[in-house]
């Protein structure tokens, strides 16, 4: 009977506060003031959602135009290319890592047994390019995500030979910080131990101190293993923004952190006017207006503000940095949904919504 009550009480709540209530790491609907269902994204020349591009979180041409010829001719010399003129050492090789292996993944989900055959070609036809490996070992990282469940025997031996991939790149290309990146995600998924972590990560600054994508990566890890405390990932994440230089979007991890600790309901709106969360949007906003403006991770953290500046109810803000991204959804928050063209679509028309009910419009919206 206790039980019958409980219920009746969260029903109740949730009829009242329904209209307040956000989603934690998920999505929203009609939390904020203002009908999303009234605003037009084409007044402010934004994509409709069915043209946005879920590959990537911000163009790369280049990336698209090779992507295009090996997967229509399963020709695997123009991403070869690619990679091999790529450097090793910036973000945009893991980027590029990243979208091969997950169009390779993409592939052989659709098409079971056929799916990805250049990638195949590529590493057979190849064995001695650094790239191939590399795109392998990732590969096989997302196979796991996708195809098999945590902690499954599929899962670890999926993993373990990502492992021995990854190992294979590092020898073809001993300076190049992707294969220990990759290995990263390897650690998370077969939870190194800490000492064994920390050794991997230390390749990895070796290489590529101020390397986004590899802090993201062991934050992911850090997050994991204490998941039941924020600690040790906030450490991380505020020791790194303290020593990145000037342009660095090292400054925005703390940001990143906050959103992996995300409480899956929250009932109190003030939330993202706390503290914690106004400070971690203000390092990520400074780190946005001092990063260059081809910096492959920008719209990484453009992205992420979206969500943090809609749910704070900051309209102008989040309008500046949708005016930068619109038309790319492959980034974190997006990406954890199973539509992220449609999640994005929401937060956008809920920040345009919020524009407008607070005398904004497609006139005075913020120059690009």
């Amino acid at each position: 009977m206790e039980i019958l009550w409980f219920l009746l009480a969260v029903c109740m709540l949730a009829a009242v506060l329904g209209p307040y209530l956000l989603r934690g790491r998920g999505g929203i609907r009609q939390v904020l003031p203002g009908s999303p269902d009234a605003a037009d994204p084409d007044d402010y020349g934004f994509l409709r959602q069915e043209e946005l591009d879920v590959r990537l979180p911000g163009p790369d041409q280049d990336l698209l135009d090779v992507l295009d010829v090996v997967q229509h001719t399963q020709n695997w010399r123009p991403a070869a290319q690619l990679l091999a003129g790529t450097s090793a050492s910036g973000e945009l090789r893991w980027q590029r890592v990243q979208a091969f292996a997950g169009a390779a993944s993409l592939e052989l989900a659709q098409r079971p047994g056929a799916g990805g055959a250049w990638l195949r070609n590529w590493r057979s036809e190849a064995p001695k390019d650094a790239g191939a490996a590399q795109v392998h070992a990732e590969f096989l990282v997302q196979q796991a995500r996708r195809s098999s469940t945590a902690g499954s025997d599929d899962f670890r031996i999926i993993l373990e030979e990502a492992r021995t991939v990854s190992g294979e790149a590092a020898l073809l290309a001993p300076g190049d910080p992707v294969p220990y990146i990759v290995e990263l995600a390897v650690g998370r998924g077969l939870a190194y131990p800490e000492l064994q972590f920390e050794q991997l990560w230390a390749k990895v600054i070796d290489r590529a101190p101020e390397h986004m994508g590899a802090h993201l990566a062991a934050l992911h890890y850090w997050c994991e293993k204490w998941h039941g405390s924020r600690d040790r990932a906030d450490e991380f994440a505020h020791a790194a923004a303290a020593r990145a230089r000037r342009g660095s979007l090292l400054a925005a991890l703390p940001l990143f952190a906050v959103y992996e600790h995300l409480p899956e309901v929250n009932l109190v709106r003030g939330f993202y006017r706390s503290a914690v969360v106004t400070r971690a949007v203000e390092g990520a906003m400074h780190a946005v207006h001092t990063a260059r403006t081809d910096d492959p991770v920008l719209a990484h953290v453009r992205h992420l503000l979206v969500l943090f500046l809609v749910r704070s109810e900051r309209w102008s803000e989040a309008m500046n940095q949708l005016v930068h991204i619109d038309g790319h959804v492959g980034a974190l928050p997006w990406t954890l949904d199973q539509d992220p063209a449609a999640e994005y679509a929401v937060y956008r028309a809920l920040a345009v919504a919020g524009y407008e009910a607070n005398g904004g419009s497609p006139a005075t919206l913020p120059a690009e």
